[in-house]
């Protein structure tokens, strides 16, 4: 009989992981999921407060999925990305019945830093222009082109990574000394004034998009409000210039809202790249969705993109079925919802723990950010450094009691499938207060 231990020896012995020292991979082993909860190889239930990587949205072991699957590939196993089938033309015109404005032509591939990768791409064979325009504080990706878009520090030691890639500041409320005694939109119109004025530093003629997610994730969720948004896309039309929103992470109802950038009306991107939630993971995608006009372009001339499981058919049939789902159980106003009852829920516990000093986020996509003073904000752990020791109490008494979430930096990550019930998010919520009350003791106030 195959052991945990087996299994655990077998993965470390002849895989490699990601983001970590091999020595130091400690994993779960999962045997088996259901909703909100999967369940060990020893039989302990895990509660799925990430949604394993922020993606599956709909849940474990959704039937529907797993049945549009299981049907499709009896008859189309694969299908090279030059040849047409009724899934993909159906899921092309799904995707562009729920993204915003005149997106409405998609470019499959394989996952998120593929989608960017080709919007990267696109933005720059469209205009003719090089350079991109990104934020310190995101996450695009883990290829040499979306790594270097990021700001995220994973992109170091990577090496030079891509040309002309711009970094914009962050408009991050709680850190940034732009907003000390202002207020958040004060703060933003600034910020956007500093992106207006790098614009201009660096030549618009030599720009052919700024790149921003539609609502930060593992960056620290950090979101201006509309007063930021409304303001770069002004910038871009008036510099002639694209905007692309990544929508990875935040898409598919994970903030309330069909995409994060849903939350700003008035903003219209020319290219959204997404993935995770497109499929919940139960088959790999991503997609780069693209305006009428950019569209238009390629008409006559190639699109040198592509990759052999591009538009592959097994998911096409499981984004299908996955916005069917979206649609069948409400899931995007049910984010809506459940958000309200998990901000709640972590207001009250800000109340009990002071070393909570923000929470941040919407819908269910939602971080608490942990200082050791509130008054000045000093980081529970530093930014970039080994992991604190309040942060390592934490994270083993979340695991101890069945929790499985990031832990990074100074943040917990709260951001459950959508099919999430109160009780389950009462369940998550007791957890952090037990495990939060075991770093109390570090708050310096």
């Amino acid at each position: 009989m195959t052991t945990t231990a087996d299994i655990i020896k077998s993965n470390k012995d002849f895989t490699l992981t990601s983001w970590t020292a091999q020595n130091a991979w400690n994993p779960i082993v999962m045997d088996r999921g259901e909703g909100v909860y999967f369940w060990d190889t020893d039989g302990k239930r895990w509660i799925d407060w990430s949604s394993q990587l922020v993606n599956v949205n709909i849940g474990h072991g959704n039937p529907h999925v797993i049945k549009a699957i299981q049907d499709h590939v009896s008859r189309i196993s694969f299908a090279y990305p030059g040849i047409a089938t009724e899934a993909r033309g159906k899921l092309g015109e799904l995707v562009a019945e729920v993204t915003p404005g005149d997106l409405n032509h998609s470019f499959f591939c394989n996952g998120g830093t593929d989608a960017i990768e080709n919007a990267i791409k696109i933005a720059r064979l469209v205009t003719g222009k090089s350079k991109i325009l990104t934020r310190y504080r995101s996450y695009h990706g883990a290829t040499f082109g979306a790594a270097t878009a990021g700001g995220d520090p994973r992109r170091h030691g990577h090496g030079p990574g891509i040309p002309d890639i711009v970094r914009l500041p962050d408009p991050y409320a709680y850190r940034s000394p732009v907003y000390k005694g202002r207020t958040q939109e004060e703060g933003d119109a600034i910020m956007a004034d500093m992106v207006e004025e790098i614009v201009q530093m660096e030549d618009p003629k030599s720009i052919a998009a700024i790149l921003l997610e539609g609502y930060s994730g593992t960056s620290g969720v950090i979101q201006p409000s509309a007063v930021y948004w409304n303001r770069i896309g002004e910038i871009c039309k008036q510099y002639g210039l694209l905007l692309i929103v990544d929508e990875v992470m935040s898409g598919w109802g994970r903030t309330g809202e069909w995409f994060g950038v849903d939350h700003y009306p008035n903003v219209k991107p020319d290219i959204l790249a997404t993935a995770k939630g497109i499929t919940c993971g139960y088959v790999p995608l991503g997609a780069t969705v693209v305006s009428d006009e950019i569209a238009a372009y390629f008409g006559d001339k190639q699109l040198s993109l592509g990759l052999t499981y591009s538009s592959h058919p097994l998911a096409m049939a499981a984004g299908i079925a996955t916005i069917e789902v979206y649609r069948q159980e409400n899931l995007v106003e049910r984010s809506r919802e459940m958000g309200k009852t998990l901000r709640r829920g972590l207001m009250d516990l800000a109340e009990k723990h002071a070393v909570i000093g923000d929470i941040r986020g919407a819908g269910c996509h939602q971080v608490i950010e942990l200082v050791k003073n509130r008054d000045t904000r000093e980081p529970l752990s530093p930014w970039q450094g080994a992991t604190s020791e309040p942060l390592a109490i934490v994270s083993k008494a979340l695991r101890d009691e069945g929790m499985s979430t990031f832990v990074r930096w100074n943040m917990i990550f709260n951001c459950p499938p959508l099919i999430v019930s109160p009780s389950e998010l009462k369940e998550g919520l007791d957890i952090l207060d037990h495990a939060l009350t075991k770093i109390d003791g570090y708050y310096e106030g």
